[in-house]
């Protein structure tokens, strides 16, 4: 990121408000295919108190920017840190660090709804099939139901595979591994926003 922009970061310190950083952040989202129309950008000016509306500019391409890398690139908190130079307020850091990563998951299925959501596993059933080889190792037979919810209307599909055992082991192991992570990430992020919050 160009150096120049951070320096118009500590316009956000003249809101003198939390909710206003967070504000601006949702705007710039919200606006991310159109722009920002001219009541977004008074209410903006106004909470920044500015009396020129060209410094609002720089600090919003700067926010973009920000916000780009944390939702394009799902960086997590301690990359989200290291995006600031040093001259960047720590206050402002850590609150733009904590808004940002607040928000990171709504965006970012926001993201994926612009691209087209992905089908969910509606139903799991399972059989063993009939083999006609006498000597071949047994099978399972695994049936999935998937619902496609970026239709107008829900469309269900059906998908049926077979399972061996070595197959099966390999399969349960990354599972687990999955289940593992996707519970480590959320006890740090809440962790993590228990903690900023106290200090802000």
């Amino acid at each position: 990121m160009e150096q120049t922009l951070w320096s118009h970061l500590p316009l956000l310190v003249r809101s003198n408000s939390k909710d206003s950083v967070e504000y601006i952040l949702q705007a710039l989202w919200r606006t991310r295919k159109t722009g920002l129309d001219p009541a977004d950008r008074d209410i903006i000016r106004d909470m920044l108190q500015l009396q020129n509306e060209s410094d609002l500019d720089p600090l919003f391409v700067c926010l973009r920017m920000l916000i780009r890398r944390c939702v394009y690139d799902n960086i997590g908190r301690d990359e989200i840190q290291k995006l600031f130079p040093s001259e960047v307020l720590p206050e402002l850091q850590r609150l733009l660090t904590l808004l940002l990563q607040k928000f990171q998951r709504e965006w970012r299925q926001d993201v994926l709804k612009d691209q087209g959501a992905l089908p969910r596993l509606k139903t799991m059933t399972w059989d063993m099939a009939n083999s006609d080889a006498e000597f071949a190792d047994p099978v399972a037979v695994i049936n999935l139901k998937l619902l496609n919810d970026s239709q107008s209307r829900s469309k269900e599909s059906e998908v049926k595979f077979e399972l061996a055992n070595d197959t099966l082991e390999a399969m349960l192991n990354s599972m687990y591994s999955i289940r593992d992570q996707l519970s480590n990430v959320g006890e740090a992020s809440n962790d993590y926003l228990s903690q900023d919050a106290n200090m802000l």
